[in-house]
């Protein structure tokens, strides 16, 4: 025999498997080194607004201050302006102001000068009685950055208070040292004083990052980035802690699919094998007419028992065999075995075999074909032959479906519907389909408990079928008060143990001969 090859979607399955893990692995880690990266610069940040509020706080506090001192000319006051601004180490100077005029500060006493030229550069646009701005350097010390602090009055007289912009920088030094971001604070629409070394803005997935913050209290705003590498180590940590556990994952799945692929190929070969082999045989429960009081017929049901003498269940290996595309030819083995039976068979015209139809049988193209030629092959027996569907046969390509049930009932053939009441029939199915027979699931006949008793959805099931003209078949009768039940409520036909199991093609012979019953011509 020919080995079995592995086909390529099994090793796509596999390989899918095996990556998946690995692919959430990468994608979980990126995605939570991008959020610590983040949440990194958020908390920074907020280190900075709050020092920089802090300071500016202290500078508005200071400015409140000196305007006690607007009535004293500076010769009185030049002393204690010099004190402020020496007790004080955040700032580089504060004074008075006369118009645009510095007439008094604590770093040139009584010497005179305007505001841009002490700013070196214009002044805001729009001077709010309160403002701050940051700019490049001062007339004193031109090469490092400040903060001016500016209360302005009605009279024309004015304070301020200048932070030195080194205590800033030295502090956002410290904070961004750690993760070498590239940080700035601005306040107001002034100079942007900076920290770190430049970046090349990089927006790739793993490159830069800039995250911008903004006091609620102040026109204070602050602007952080990370380099790439801060997200490239952040994620590499993330990475090598998880990834041993994707790794693991990874072979958990990949052995998972493979038992699972193993199942599913096992089943598809080992029902090619049993076909050859022929470990498949049919089994026939014969069907009673309650009318005639005699057998009318028998449904063909296939059955499975393996070289090694063990059993596999119907609904097992015909759902294996729908799911792995073998039902087609599960179903044309089925009809080869009962040609081969019914070579030796001796009943009466129109003896009804019932035969099992899958959904997908009946819409392949090659359906009406196939159901010819097994009429044609036991024709000498003059049988009645019944097409028995499961409810979902008749909702996908129902149009189709319907022409080629026409083409075969018009052929002499009977239709019925397995399991009634099981699957998701629409009632309108049943006047636009073709049906003879309504076979109504063994569910609903175990809910007989007595002959008088009340069974609501089997009721209605039977008025149904007489409204619409359709014949029952009542199948899993088991004992004699669902018999008498079914019969009282005009069931005619009966199947199941209480009148006889499903046999083989022998034995099934034997059996009829020892009922003495002629077979009904119809069921």
């Amino acid at each position: 025999m020919q080995a079995l090859v592995k086909p390529k979607q099994d090793y796509i399955w596999l390989t899918v498997a095996g990556l998946l893990p690995l692919v959430l692995c990468l994608i979980f880690t990126f995605i939570d080194a991008r959020s610590t990266v983040i949440n990194q610069q958020k908390t920074t940040a907020a280190t900075l607004i709050d020092q920089a509020e802090h300071v500016s706080q202290l500078a508005w506090e200071m400015t409140t201050r000196l305007k006690q001192l607007h009535s004293s000319s500076c010769a009185d006051i030049r002393s204690q302006l010099q004190r402020y601004g020496t007790l004080y180490p955040y700032f580089r100077s504060v004074g008075q102001v006369r118009g645009d005029e510095v007439y008094c500060s604590s770093a040139f006493g009584t010497t005179q000068g305007t505001l841009e030229t002490m700013l070196r550069g214009p002044l805001p646009a729009e001077r709010l009685p309160a403002w701050m701005l940051s700019v490049a350097g001062t007339f004193g010390v031109k090469d490092r950055p400040a903060v001016m602090f500016m209360q302005e009055s009605p009279n024309g007289l004015s304070s301020y208070a200048i932070v030195e912009g080194q205590y800033l920088i030295d502090f956002m030094t410290a904070l961004g040292l750690k993760h070498d971001y590239h940080i700035t604070m601005r306040f107001g629409d002034g100079y942007r004083i900076t920290s770190g070394k430049p970046l090349y803005i990089d927006e790739g997935m793993l490159g830069t990052s800039t995250f911008t913050s903004s006091s609620r209290r102040f026109a204070i705003s602050v602007s952080l980035t990370a380099p790439r590498a801060e997200a490239l180590q952040s994620w590499l940590q993330t990475l090598f802690t998880f990834l041993p556990m994707a790794m693991i994952l990874s072979l958990l799945f990949i052995l998972l699919t493979s038992n699972w692929l193993k199942r599913k190929s096992s089943f598809r070969y080992d029902i090619r094998r049993g076909i050859a082999r022929d470990e498949f045989t049919v089994n026939y429960q014969p069907v009673y007419d309650q009318f005639n009081g005699r057998l009318s017929g028998a449904e063909a049901l296939l059955r499975w028992q393996r070289s090694d003498g063990s059993w596999v269940r119907p609904d097992i290996f015909i759902a294996a065999a729908e799911d792995e595309g073998m039902i087609i030819p599960l179903t044309r083995h089925l009809l080869a075995l009962v040609v081969k039976d019914c070579a030796d068979w001796q009943v009466r015209p129109a003896f009804n075999l019932g035969i099992n139809v899958a959904a997908e049988h009946l819409q392949h193209e090659d359906f009406v074909s196939d159901i010819r030629q097994f009429a044609q092959k036991i024709a000498h027996l003059q049988p009645a032959i019944t097409l028995e569907l499961t409810e979902r046969s008749l909702i996908s390509d129902g149009e189709q479906v319907g022409q080629k049930l026409v083409t075969l009932r018009n052929e002499g053939m009977k239709v019925a519907i397995d399991d009634f009441g099981t699957g998701h029939c629409s009632l309108s199915y049943l006047q636009t389909f073709p049906i003879d027979y309504l076979k109504i699931d063994k569910g609903f006949v175990n809910a007989i408990e007595t002959v008088d008793g009340e069974t609501p959805v089997l009721n209605a099931i039977i008025m149904l079928a007489d409204k619409l003209m359709l014949k029952v078949v009542a199948e899993g009768v088991e004992n004699a008060v669902q018999m008498e039940y079914l019969k009282r409520h005009g069931v005619i036909y009966i199947q199941g143990y209480y009148y006889a199991t499903p046999m083989d093609s022998h034995t099934l012979m034997q059996w009829m001969t020892q009922q003495n019953r002629p077979t009904e011509n119809s069921l």
